[in-house]
Order: structure tokens, then C-alpha cells, then sequence
């Protein structure tokens, strides 16, 4: 059973690992259908791109408040290690966006070493118990492509294709993980 909605595979490019969809659409369906009416909402308006860097993205800003909207939270893990007698504080990285066992990370204009980190967090966490699946929402390849305003995005920084392989190669372990790369189609001229 595809859990994706077409409409959603129409302006976002997907990426499914571990079967990611099937477990939010059947165990998490509260917190995929909050997933999805933010991916629903987004539009990439130019001014996103054109205003001066510094500090968080618009992208990130407005993707994490529809979901804060509903209840999500900014996430850290306080997490140790025991061994024999002696307790190592292990904590993990903040998650972007959390509820329910549900864990997303918004990763716009960063750099790659941030994919690292997100993916080892997702293991980590879903080794522990506490993370049941993963969602990156990250940036299409093509938004580096045709000139203009996508010259703004190297190929060094946060996109699709620098995030697949690491998942391929096992970045996030047994984690189940979303990916939703944000495409052209989604982008509001003027805005």
C-alpha cells in the first residue's frame, strides 16, 4: 500500500527508506497527517531565496511552526551509558520537530556534515526505543540547476542526492526515514 499521496509526489522529490511511509501511515497516522497538510502548505516564495542569509531560513521557520501548531516540539534526548558501575551522559542532538515517537529535521541550506549528524541521531534513537521513523525535508537537486536564483545553492550544501547515498551506505542505521526534496514546482515568484 502506497502511503505517499500523489499530489505530495507531484511537487516534492521522494525518497523512501525502510519502508518509512507504511509505518507513519498505519501506526503514526495523527502525526503523518500533520506531516503532510505542512508539506501541503509550503510554498517556497522567492523572498526566501533572495533575502540575506543569517541565522534560520525562512524554510525551516515555517515548516517547524505548522507543526508546532500541532503540538510538536523541539526535542533532546538525555541519554546515558552504563558500564559496570560507571555512567557516561550520552546526550543526543536536538531534533528539529518531535511527537509521538516521530522525529523530522528541516535541512535547507546547510551543509552536508548536517545530514551526518541528523542520520546518526535517527539511529541512535531508533536503536534506543524512543524514535520510531525519520523525516528529512531538504532541498531537490534541481534547485542548484538553471541559472538565476538557484546559483545561490552550491553543490556543497544540504540536497537530495548528497543525503541519498548516506542512507544508502547506512547513515541512519535501522531508522526508517522520509525524505521530501523540496522541488521548482513549489516556488512562488514575487512572494
Amino acid at each position: 500500500m502506497d502511503f505517499i499521496p500523489a499530489d505530495l509526489k507531484a511537487l516534492y522529490e521522494v525518497y523512501e527508506w525502510r519502508n518509512a511511509s507504511v509505518i507513519l501511515g498505519a501506526k503514526h497516522e495523527e502525526e503523518w497527517a500533520d506531516i503532510l497538510a505542512a508539506l501541503r502548505a509550503f510554498k517556497l516564495k522567492e523572498s526566501y531565496i533572495t533575502n540575506p542569509g543569517g541565522g534560520r531560513s525562512e524554510v525551516p521557520i515555517f515548516i517547524d511552526g505548522q507543526l508546532a501548531a500541532k503540538g510538536w516540539k523541539k526535542k533532546r534526548f538525555e541519554t546515558k551509558i552504563t558500564v559496570d558501575e560507571a555512567t557516561y551522559n550520552s546526550p543526543t542532538h536536538e531534533v528539529d520537530m518531535f511527537k509521538n515517537r516521530v522525529a523530522v529535521e528541516v535541512e535547507w541550506n546547510n551543509k552536508t556534515e548536517f545530514y551526518d549528524r541528523d542520520l546518526n541521531n535517527f539511529r541512535l534513537l531508533f536503536d534506543l526505543r524512543v524514535v520510531d521513523v525519520g523525516v528529512i525535508i531538504t532541498r531537490s537537486d534541481e534547485l542548484r540547476t538553471g541559472g538565476g536564483i538557484w546559483v545561490k545553492y552550491g553543490p556543497s550544501s544540504t540536497n537530495v542526492g548528497k543525503l541519498i547515498p548516506r542512507l544508502e551506505g547506512g547513515g541512519g542505521g535501522g531508522c526508517p526515514v522520509l525524505v521530501f526534496g523540496i522541488t521548482k514546482k513549489l516556488f512562488v515568484k514575487g512572494e
